[in-house]
């Protein structure tokens, strides 16, 4: 992944971002996540679920990908 620009992608429901992470790796676009842990979400409420990040250049296609997620689409 060397020499990959991400961009944050959005924040998400654990459930959410499982689903969403499959799909960008079907399309094959670079991704990562930050999961908070049980702490970190007890004290900050800004910490309530996953961080989801894509390589910079497939930021919308990504885009849609979330849209479909929390929409309900197949």
């Amino acid at each position: 992944m060397s020499g990959v620009s991400t961009v944050l992608l959005g924040q998400f429901t654990d459930e959410h971002a499982a689903e969403l992470v499959d799909r960008l790796e079907a399309a094959g676009i670079v991704h990562w996540v930050k999961r908070s842990g049980a702490l970190a979400r007890v004290l900050f409420a800004g910490d309530w679920g996953t961080r989801v990040f894509v390589e910079e250049s497939r930021a919308e296609d990504a885009a849609v990908l979330a849209r479909e997620v929390l929409e309900g689409e197949s």
